[in-house]
């Protein structure tokens, strides 16, 4: 049953990164609804019963959007996204081409600093009683991918600035030393994103770098899906790696980018996940922009009832016109 419950779910999951709770869109009156349609007969109170052995949870309303947002989606627009989305990695899944979800982890600041959460140990561990960046020896910059079809994490940790240069860097760093582990012949790519951040579907300057380092260098069809604003908990790698690794080193200060390091790298699960870690040592400038006449060279194609969130990139022929 617990299964069958976990399929229905695959999808529909959103999750804590930090805490590891999940819950999902669908009711217990809906779960069970389609559940009986897979001819299984259940109530929704055993529904309730047994997604809290999956460590699902009720949740409640939380005042995290922002008010200055004058057109939020609407549920309408929301439900055509998850849905499209859906469809996209059944796509992607069937004709064994990968899927990536990305997204930049919370700053931590390296140091003798506390970290949340516990962990066992015979006496208390002795931190700095304030958390002042003036103490850090770095701020470290988590940059993680999730390969949703294998259970595969990597995180690129940079000591510079969160900008769409450091993310492409670290995509292009999972094609070329990663991908080919489990997708030697792939020539098209799924990358499930935020609206936001580094990689928000507003970036141009993201869009131009990948194009430029992913489609032109490499010869591969990218296609972007971002999860609606206010909807970036529904990301798979939010609950799927980053909540993983908050609770592998919580209560540990990260005294060094090693030590940071190290954790990830040993970050493991019972269903299988496993995780690798790669250290960017580029210095990474702010406020880089891309040109309207140089964007409109871009091989970019919109498409679908909400175009903002969903679009193509792909190769052209002739020479790099990167800058």
């Amino acid at each position: 049953m617990i299964e069958r419950i976990g399929a229905l779910l695959k999808h529909e999951t959103a999750g804590d990164p930090m805490g590891g709770l999940k819950w999902t869109r669908k009711s217990t009156v809906k779960i069970a609804e389609e559940l009986l349609k897979q001819g299984i007969q259940v109530s929704a109170k055993t529904v309730a019963r047994l997604l809290r052995q999956m460590d699902y949870s009720l949740r409640v309303n939380q005042k995290r959007l922002e008010s200055g947002n004058r057109h939020p989606p609407s549920r309408q627009q929301r439900d055509r996204q998850f849905q499209h989305i859906t469809e996209l990695r059944e796509s992607f899944t069937e004709t064994g081409q990968p899927i990536i979800s990305i997204d930049t982890k919370k700053k931590e600041l390296i140091g003798n600093f506390k970290n949340a959460g516990c962990s066992w140990e015979q006496k208390p561990i002795a931190v700095l009683d304030h958390d002042f960046r003036s103490d850090a020896s770095a701020i470290a910059v988590p940059y993680g991918i999730y390969d949703c079809q294998n259970n595969h994490g990597l995180v690129c940790v940079g000591t510079s600035a969160d900008t769409p240069a450091f993310a492409v860097d670290a995509i292009e760093y999972w094609w070329v030393h990663e991908r080919p582990l489990y997708f030697p012949k792939a020539t098209q790519l799924l990358i499930l994103a935020d609206c936001g951040g580094s990689n928000g579907n507003r970036a141009r300057v993201f869009k131009w770098r990948l194009h430029q380092q992913l489609c032109q260098s490499h010869a591969v069809t990218v296609t972007l899906c971002h999860y609606p604003p206010g909807a970036s908990k529904w990301n798979p790698i939010e609950h799927r790696l980053f909540s993983e690794l908050s609770k592998n080193w919580q209560g540990q200060p990260l005294r060094t980018v090693g030590t940071m390091l190290n954790y990830i790298r040993t970050t493991h699960t019972i269903s299988g996940l496993n995780v690798s870690a790669h250290l960017m040592r580029r210095k990474y400038a702010t406020g880089e922009r891309v040109p309207d006449k140089q964007f409109k060279r871009l091989s970019l194609q919109r498409y679908g009832p909400l175009p903002d969130w969903n679009y193509t990139l792909s190769p052209l022929n002739g020479e790099l016109i990167f800058s």
